[in-house]
C-alpha cells in the first residue's frame, strides 16, 4: 500500500476537512451561487443516522420514490414530519459542506450524501409550493443541523472523533455487529488499526497531489493519532500540515497554530499524568498558582507559544485567549503570568459565598476508574442500605464498572463477580426495579452521538449478579443511537414503562406488560416523533394524576407530551411555552421553588468555547441561554432563567440536581465539555438560594473540574446526612480518558430526612410518588416559621442517576410537623407526624407507620466517624 496517496486515504474519512479549510474552500462558490439566483431556492432535507441508511435513501430516490414521502418516513431531523421542508433558504446560511454539495443542483434534483454533525444528509432543490404542513416559524434556517454556525463560533475540533467514526462506518463489519457487543469492539479496534497502518505506509505526498489535498491528509492523519492518544505522532502530522499552510495556504495558518496549541496543551496533561491522577491539577480556579502547576512544563510552554502566535493574528478571539490562560495555568503562572491584554482575571470565577471545600476522595475510597465519557448510578443494588456505584463508558471495548460498597467508607470493584464483564460500552445508564421483585435492575444506553447499537436491560437476580434479559424482554427491537431514557408508570397499573429517546429515528415508548416483557406502543401513543433527542424526563406537571414526558432535542423544538390518561399523549410543548431552546441537551423536572409544582430546567448546548467565555466575562451572547421554566399551575410555564441567574450559555453535558447544603432547596451541578480537546471549562456547582436565585459556589467548593463531565450523581455515600457528588469524567475519545471524581460534602450543619419509599400497589421503586414535608423552626424574633418542601421519587437529572431514596434537606433547627406521601397508582395519601429529623426511614404504600433504618455514618476512605 506504499503508493497510497494521502488524499485518497483521507477520502475514506467522511467529513475530515477542518472547518476553517472547508470555509476557505467553499466561500467563493457560495457567493457565486447566491449571485446566480434571483431568489433563494426552496429546499428539502433528509437526515439519517448511518451512511448505509443514506445510501438506501439515495437508491430509493433513484427508483422514483418521492423525496417528501421519504423525509416523512426516514428523516431524523425535526423537519421530517413536514416532508423535510426548509422553505426558501439562502444557501449562504447553510453549513459549508451543504453549500458546496448544492452547487449545480437544479430544481427537482438532490445532492449526494453529505456528512454533518447529526448524521448523513441529502438536500433537494424542491419545485413548487411548500407542503400543506410546512411551518415557517423557525426560519431563516429552520434546522441547525443544516445551518451554518452564524454568529456562534464553534470550538476547533481537535480530537479525531469524527474521523474515527467515519473510518468505522466505512470499514467492513460482520452482519449483526450492532447486536453483538464483542463484535462491535473488535470492529472498532480493527478499523482504526487498519487505517493507521495504511497511512503509516503512505508517502508524505504524491507527485500529482494538490497542496490542499496533502494538507487535508496530514490533518486527518493527525486527528486519528490524537483520537488514540498518541499526541507525539499527531503533532508530527500537524507540524507538516502547518508547513504546507505557511507555504501555500496562508488563510489556514491561524487554524494550524491554534490546533498545535491545543495539541500541546493536551499533551502536557498526558505527560504529567494529570488525567489519571488529577488531584488539584484539573480544578479551576486553583487555590494557588502552584496547586495547578505541572511538574514538566515543556509542552505547556509550547502550547502557550503557539497560542500566543495565534492571538497575534486573531487578537480578539476569546477561545484563543481562554486556552492561553489554561496554558499558563499548567505552567503555574495563572493569572499574573498571562500577558495582560489576554489575561482572563481570576476574579470572574470567584464564588460569592462558601459552603466549604469538597475534597476529591475517589482514590482513597477505592473508586479507581480511568475512563471515557459515560454514565454513573449510585444506589443500593444489594438491598443492604449501602449505596453502590456503577459507571459506564462509550468505549466500545470497556465493560461497566460495578463498585460494591464495603460498608466502611470504601468500595471494591466487583464487575466480573456481578456478571457485568461482558457488558461493553454505554454512554449512560439508569436504574429501576422494572419487574417489582424488590431488586434494582440496570438499563445501559449506547450509541449516543455515534451509531445505532443495542441497549441492555440487566435484571438483578437478587443474588449479587445481573442477567442480560434485553432480547427476551422485547427491548432489543429497533436498534437506535441513544443516551437517554426514563422509567415511568404511564397508565398507573403499578408497572414501570420505559420511554427511550433516539438520535437516529423515532422515540420509543415500551409498555410493561407485567410479565417481564414490554410492547412498543410508540405509534399508537403518539410519541414516535423523530429528532436528535438528548434527554427525556418525566413528571405529572399538571397534577392530574398521570405522568407526562418532556423531550429535549439537540436541533429543533422540544416536545412536551401530555398524558391523556388512556395510554396516548398530546404534544403541547409550544402551547405550554417550553419548546425551547432550539439547541438543547440535559433536562429535568424539579420543584426549585417549593411551591408544590414541578418546574423544568433545560440547558442549551453549543460546542463553543467563545460562548462560554462570554458567560464568565459578562459579554453578549449569540447562542440561546439555558431555560428555567416555572410551572404556573395552569398547564403553562414561564421562563425565569434571567430572574434567577441561570440565563447563561455554558457547555453542559453532565447535569443533575440535589441539595448539597440541606436547606430544602434543590441545587445543581453541571459538567462541561465537548469531544474537542479544546473544550475545557470548570464544572459549575450552583446553589439554590431560597428558590429566588442560583449562585456559583464552584471556586469555594473546589468542584471546578476542567475536563469532560458526564454522569453525575448526588448521594449520601458515607451516611452522614449530606449529599456527596459522584462525577464520571472523561472525553469521547480514548486519548481523553480521565479519573472519576468523588467530591465529599464537608457538612453544612442543617437538618435532613432520607425517605425510602416501597410501592405495593404502585411500582416497587415508587418512581413518581410525591413527598411533602412540612417543617417548623423558630424565627429570628422567636415566632414559629412553617414551610413545605416537596420531592418526587426518581433518579434526578438526565445524565447520571441519584439513588431512588429521597434525601431531603430541612434547614437549620427544623422540626417535622408532617410528612405526606401521595401514590399515583393507588391515588392514596399517607400522613405521618412526630417524625424525627436526621434519620433514615422507610415507608411502604398503605402502611400505618414508618420504619426507622439503621445506617452507620462513615468517613469516606475507611475511617469511622466518631
Amino acid at each position: 500500500m506504499t503508493g497510497l496517496r494521502l488524499a485518497a486515504c483521507a477520502a475514506l474519512i467522511v467529513g475530515l476537512l477542518p472547518a476553517g479549510v472547508q470555509i476557505a474552500a467553499g466561500r467563493g462558490a457560495s457567493a457565486r451561487a447566491q449571485a446566480d439566483q434571483e431568489r433563494p431556492p426552496r429546499l428539502r432535507l433528509i437526515v439519517v443516522g448511518t451512511r448505509e441508511e443514506a445510501e438506501d435513501v439515495v437508491d430509493q430516490l433513484a427508483r422514483g420514490r418521492d423525496f417528501e414521502v421519504l423525509a416523512r418516513e426516514r428523516s431524523i431531523d425535526p423537519t421530517g414530519p413536514d416532508g423535510g421542508d426548509l422553505g426558501a433558504l439562502d444557501p449562504a446560511s447553510l453549513r459549508p459542506e451543504l453549500r458546496e454539495a448544492l452547487r449545480g443542483v437544479g430544481p427537482g434534483l438532490h445532492t449526494g450524501i453529505v456528512r454533518i454533525p447529526t448524521g448523513y444528509a441529502i438536500l433537494q432543490v424542491a419545485a413548487g409550493a411548500p407542503s400543506a404542513s410546512f411551518r415557517d416559524d423557525n426560519n431563516p434556517a429552520r434546522v441547525l443541523a443544516a445551518a451554518g454556525s452564524g454568529a456562534v463560533q464553534i470550538t476547533i475540533p481537535v480530537a479525531g472523533l469524527n474521523e474515527a467514526d467515519a473510518v468505522f462506518q466505512s470499514a467492513p463489519k460482520p452482519e449483526g455487529w450492532s447486536q453483538d457487543l464483542a463484535a462491535a469492539c473488535r470492529a472498532r479496534a480493527e478499523s482504526l488499526a487498519s487505517i493507521l497502518r495504511r497511512l503509516d505506509e503512505a508517502p508524505l505526498t504524491a507527485p500529482d497531489e494538490s497542496t490542499l489535498d496533502a494538507m487535508q491528509g496530514q490533518y486527518a492523519w493527525a486527528q486519528l493519532h490524537a483520537y488514540s492518544g498518541n499526541l507525539d505522532r499527531a503533532i508530527e502530522r500537524w507540524l507538516a500540515a502547518r508547513q504546507m499552510a505557511e507555504a501555500h495556504i496562508p488563510d489556514a495558518v491561524p487554524m494550524m497554530l491554534e490546533t498545535l496549541g491545543v495539541a500541546y496543551l493536551h499533551k502536557a496533561g498526558l505527560d504529567n499524568d494529570a488525567f489519571r491522577a488529577p488531584g488539584e491539577l484539573c480544578l479551576f480556579p486553583p487555590r494557588t498558582p502552584a496547586a495547578a502547576a505541572y511538574r514538566d512544563t515543556a509542552s505547556a510552554a509550547r502550547a502557550a507559544q503557539y497560542l500566543a502566535e495565534y492571538l497575534e493574528r486573531k487578537p480578539v478571539d476569546l477561545e484563543g485567549r481562554w486556552l492561553l490562560n489554561l496554558a499558563y495555568l499548567a505552567m503555574g503562572r495563572y493569572p499574573d503570568g498571562v500577558p495582560a491584554r489576554f489575561r482572563i482575571p481570576r476574579s470572574v470565577f470567584e464564588s460569592g459565598e462558601s459552603i466549604g471545600r469538597f475534597p476529591d476522595v475517589a482514590s482513597v475510597a477505592g473508586l479507581n476508574v480511568y475512563s471515557m465519557a459515560g454514565g454513573a448510578v449510585a444506589d443500593a443494588f444489594q438491598n443492604d442500605g449501602r449505596l453502590d456505584i456503577v459507571t459506564s463508558s462509550m468505549d466500545f471495548c470497556e465493560p461497566l464498572h460495578y463498585f460494591r460498597n464495603n460498608g466502611d467508607g470504601t468500595f471494591t470493584e466487583r464487575t466480573r463477580e456481578a456478571g457485568l464483564a461482558d457488558q461493553l460500552g454505554g454512554l449512560n445508564l439508569l436504574q429501576a426495579d422494572y419487574d417489582n421483585d424488590g431488586c434494582l435492575d440496570l438499563l445501559v444506553l449506547r450509541g449516543g452521538w455515534e451509531f445505532p447499537i443495542r441497549r441492555s436491560l440487566l435484571r438483578n437476580t437478587c443474588r449479587g449478579t445481573f442477567t442480560d434479559v434485553t432480547r427476551q424482554s422485547g427491548l432489543a427491537e429497533t436498534t437506535t443511537a441513544t443516551q437517554t431514557a426514563v422509567w415511568a408508570d404511564i397508565d398507573n397499573d403499578g408497572w414501570l414503562d420505559l420511554f427511550i429517546g433516539s438520535e437516529t429515528g423515532p422515540s420509543q415508548l415500551f409498555r410493561n406488560r407485567g410479565d417481564g416483557t414490554f410492547e412498543d406502543i410508540s405509534r399508537q401513543a403518539g410519541v414516535d416523533r423523530s429528532a436528535f433527542t438528548k434527554a427525556v424526563v418525566a413528571a405529572d406537571y399538571d397534577g392530574d394524576g398521570w405522568v407526562d414526558f418532556y423531550v429535549s432535542n439537540y436541533n429543533g423544538r422540544n416536545f412536551l407530551y401530555h398524558n391523556n390518561g388512556n395510554r396516548t399523549f398530546a404534544e403541547v410543548g409550544r402551547q405550554a411555552g417550553v419548546d425551547g431552546p432550539w439547541r438543547s441537551f440535559a433536562a429535568w423536572f424539579f420543584d426549585y421553588d417549593n411551591d408544590g409544582r414541578p418546574d423544568l430546567f433545560v440547558n442549551s448546548y453549543y460546542i463553543s468555547d467563545d460562548e462560554s467565555v462570554r458567560t464568565y466575562l459578562g459579554l453578549p451572547h449569540s447562542g440561546e441561554p439555558s431555560r428555567l421554566y416555572r410551572n404556573l399551575g395552569d398547564g403553562t410555564f414561564r421562563d425565569v432563567a434571567r430572574e434567577v441567574g441561570l440565563d447563561k450559555v455554558f457547555m453542559p453535558m453532565a447535569a443533575n440536581f440535589g441539595d448539597v447544603d440541606n436547606d430544602g432547596f434543590l441545587d445543581m451541578y453541571l459538567g462541561m465539555g465537548s469531544p474537542s480537546f479544546a473544550s475545557l471549562f470548570p464544572h459549575e456547582l450552583l446553589l439554590n438560594k431560597g428558590g429566588r436565585r442560583f449562585v456559583s459556589v464552584t471556586e469555594s467548593s473546589g468542584t471546578g473540574e476542567l475536563h469532560k463531565g458526564h454522569g453525575i450523581a448526588f448521594a449520601d455515600l458515607d451516611r452522614d446526612g449530606d449529599e456527596d457528588i459522584v462525577a464520571e469524567i472523561g472525553g469521547a475519545v480514548p486519548g481523553d480518558r480521565h479519573a472519576l471524581r468523588l467530591f465529599e460534602n464537608p457538612g453544612q450543619g442543617n437538618d435532613w430526612i432520607t425517605v425510602k419509599l416501597i410501592g405495593t400497589r404502585s411500582n416497587r421503586s415508587a418512581i413518581g410518588a410525591r413527598i411533602a414535608v412540612e417543617v417548623e423552626r423558630a424565627g429570628e424574633g422567636g415566632e414559629r416559621e412553617r414551610r413545605r418542601i416537596y420531592r418526587t421519587a426518581g433518579s434526578g437529572g438526565s445524565f447520571g442517576a441519584n439513588p431512588l431514596e429521597q434525601h431531603i434537606g430541612l434547614g437549620r433547627a427544623a422540626q417535622i410537623r408532617s410528612l405526606e406521601v401521595w401514590w399515583p397508582a393507588s391515588a392514596t395519601r399517607q400522613t405521618f407526624t412526630g417524625v424525627p429529623v436526621n434519620r433514615f426511614i422507610e415507608i411502604r404504600e398503605f402502611a400505618q407507620a414508618y420504619t426507622t433504618l439503621d445506617r452507620r455514618a462513615l468517613r469516606l476512605g475507611g475511617a469511622e466517624r466518631r
